[in-house]
């Protein structure tokens, strides 16, 4: 059995989860669905950043101690990560022992190793993302990353030798392909890296900043946010203590963030790692943002965010995900629309898929009583080239859908599928099974209705790693008595496994349409 570590970035916990995390956390865990489908050890991680001046602030601004302001913001994510369906094996959280635990050894480590120095710095701060910027990368006096002011500050801190791996890290860019994924990002850090690397700032005096993890020789001072968050992918496997777990699922096979940290992701994390002797992950693919109705990204500060738990409550968690999957090329930025989503969950949702289930199962439950018939095998002998043609668009789909997610092409995976459910419901008008069953055609008619059941067994496995909850409804009105969890790509490939006599069992619409009209 393969093994496939599989991370998000973890989210800042200085207010409550917007879209973009539900975009970047349903991606991910699509991702980890369909490795299991493939038979795959997954180790799905997930979590929260909980240090940091903005926590702080936000904490003092609401009035309640640090630990009780993170404490009453992570719940509302656990919350919608369940409503979402999030299937996370491990949620790390950077206040918890274990994580510190892990994050001091790896500060006495590379200090032993002469890794460290402690030096006096005067530089560019941006309070926002809580980094330090040399003048030279400064965008008209501003953060290059977020766009707001800076203030110049002077203080001694820790520092990490980041400078003197400049070359390593571009040739192991240029040796590793898949590394940073997609090639946008990849040129966008070589480009970086043709300038010279600084050392990173990784530490705050306690005097301006206490909530953080104190270091261990240096009690004066706490842990740098993003050095104390890089590392919770390597502290959640219990890296210097739980040495077979670690051994098991390290290096992680992708690692998914959001562009606007692919620098901390692809220039800090692996030369972190390489100077601890540890392999860098296998890739980092960083996703584009959503943006709004004016192509501004969705941000707090900025206050155009959409809250999916508005979303869900009008739509429910399914239509959100394909939404979020299907939409745009995962990489590249995407205008989020209510009206966008709607007509997805009316064309796709309500009029393909949820319309194939319900007029199959009517049709089932009309002609042969609610039990699925078995086929005659008249399609061999009529030569109706639609039977086959359903057959192989079917036996197709399997590795259609492999190649796309193995370049995390989630809207090429779904297409394939949809290709599958559209070929059914033409194959429905095509065949007319009322009029096969007026003209007294029972033999036809069964292979007819057969092979539409076995196109909803296919296409409910199918879907499972992107609309979880809703496959599960369908496996459930097919009658199908293994189940949907003990399923696998295999089973998609084959074809005759619904077991005629199968009982069905016809419930409510699987994505009632959304009156556009009245809205």
């Amino acid at each position: 059995m393969s093994k496939f570590y599989l991370t998000t970035s973890i989210y800042y916990v200085n207010a409550k989860p917007h879209v973009g995390h539900c975009y970047e956390s349903t991606v991910a865990d699509a991702l980890a669905r369909y490795h299991r489908l493939k038979g795959d050890d997954v180790y799905f991680l997930t979590g929260t950043d909980e240090h940091g001046q903005k926590v702080a602030k936000a904490a003092a601004e609401a009035g309640v101690s640090t630990q009780e302001f993170v404490d009453s913001v992570v719940k509302p994510s656990i919350d919608l990560w369940k409503t979402i369906s999030i299937s996370y094996d491990d949620f790390i959280r950077t206040t918890q022992e274990r994580h510190i635990k892990v994050v001091q050894a790896v500060f006495s480590k590379l200090h032993e190793k002469g890794e460290l120095f402690e030096s006096e710095y005067k530089g560019w701060y941006c309070a926002s993302c809580e980094a330090f910027w040399p003048e030279s990368q400064l965008e008209e006096g501003n953060c290059p990353d977020c766009k707001r002011p800076v203030e110049q500050i002077t203080e001694t801190n820790w520092f990490f030798r980041m400078s003197k791996y400049r070359d390593w890290l571009t040739g192991y860019i240029k040796e590793h392909e898949d590394f940073i994924r997609p090639e946008s990002r990849k040129n966008e850090i070589l480009s970086f890296l043709e300038q010279p690397l600084q050392d990173l700032c990784i530490s705050r005096p306690k005097n301006r900043l206490e909530w953080g993890v104190e270091i261990p020789f240096a009690k004066d001072h706490v842990s740098y946010v993003w050095f104390d968050a890089l590392i919770n992918y390597i502290s959640a496997l219990g890296y210097a203590g739980d040495d077979a777990k670690f051994r098991r699922y390290w290096p992680a096979d992708v690692q998914i963030v959001g562009k606007d940290i692919i620098r901390f992701h692809t220039v800090f994390w692996p030369i972190i790692l390489h100077t601890l002797g540890i392999e860098p992950p296998k890739t980092v693919f960083a996703h584009g943002h959503w943006l709004d109705a004016k192509g501004r990204k969705m941000s707090k500060s900025v206050g155009n965010v959409v809250d999916p738990v508005e979303m869900i409550s009008k739509y429910g968690p399914d239509p959100l995900r394909y939404f979020l999957l299907s939409e745009i090329p995962y990489g590249n930025d995407g205008l989020f629309s209510e009206a966008a989503l709607v007509s997805r969950l009316n064309t796709d949702l309500a009029n393909d898929i949820g319309n194939l289930l319900n007029r199959t199962l009517t049709m089932i439950e009309k002609y042969y009583g609610g039990k699925v018939p078995a086929p005659a095998g008249t399609s061999l002998s009529s030569g109706d080239p639609a039977d086959g043609e359903l057959k192989a668009l079917a036996a197709a789909l399997a590795p259609r859908m492999d190649a796309a997610m193995a370049d995390l092409d989630f809207p090429s995976a779904l297409a394939a599928i949809w290709e599958l459910i559209n070929k059914a419901n033409k194959y429905i008008e095509v065949q007319a099974p009322w009029s096969l069953d007026k003209q007294g055609k029972k033999d036809r008619l069964s292979d007819v209705i057969y092979n539409l059941a076995e196109v909803l067994r296919i296409t409910a496995i199918a879907v499972s790693p992107f609309i979880p909850a809703s496959a599960q409804k369908m496996w459930e009105q097919l009658g199908m008595a293994e189940p949907l969890s003990k399923m696998r790509v295999t089973d998609i490939e084959k074809w005759g496994l619904v077991a005629p006599g199968t009982q069905v069992r016809k419930g409510a619409a699987l994505f009632p349409r959304i009156d556009t009209k009245a809205k």
